[in-house]
């Protein structure tokens, strides 16, 4: 009594993972934007709770952004572009997260993304020309990409 294997232990905890990673909290969950990283990543304060607060980095679900070290120099343009209208886009104020959920790469979360005057932010960028849906499929390239327009 009392002994249960370590082995044992270990498999359970790896079997609780995927239930764990598959959850989704529906939100909404207001965030203090701390800093803009890229064209589809913030870092955020999000209020869980009275006076409980979590940092932490969020991907806007639904898009895809040329990356900062990308293959191309019109690449690299692109993705300085759509992280300064993401800037601009957050900041008058809060932000509101629906549908939290964990990402395929560690350390953030996947959410939709919601600006202080309530328009989504995924959708702001693909209608600016800042960001191509995206579906969490194999991701195109982006120097050789005709249907975004490049940025001025």
């Amino acid at each position: 009594m009392g002994y249960f294997p370590t082995s044992l232990i270990a498999l359970f905890s790896l079997l609780a993972i995927p239930a764990q990673a598959s959850e989704t909290l529906p939100g909404p969950v207001p965030a203090d934007v701390v800093a803009v990283i890229d064209g589809d990543t913030l870092s955020v304060r999000a209020h869980i709770w009275l006076g409980q607060e979590v940092t932490t980095l969020v991907r806007l679900a639904g898009i895809d952004t040329p990356e900062l070290k990308g293959e191309c120099e019109s690449e690299r343009v692109r993705a300085r572009a759509a992280r300064d209208y993401l800037e601009r886009a957050v900041a008058n104020g809060p932000v509101t997260l629906a549908q939290i959920r964990y990402e395929k790469y560690a350390g953030r979360v996947m959410a939709r993304v919601a600006a202080a005057d309530g328009g989504d932010l995924s959708e702001r960028m693909i209608a600016a020309g800042f960001a191509r849906a995206y579906d969490g499929g194999k991701r195109l390239p982006w120097c050789q990409a005709a249907e975004i327009a490049k940025p001025q």
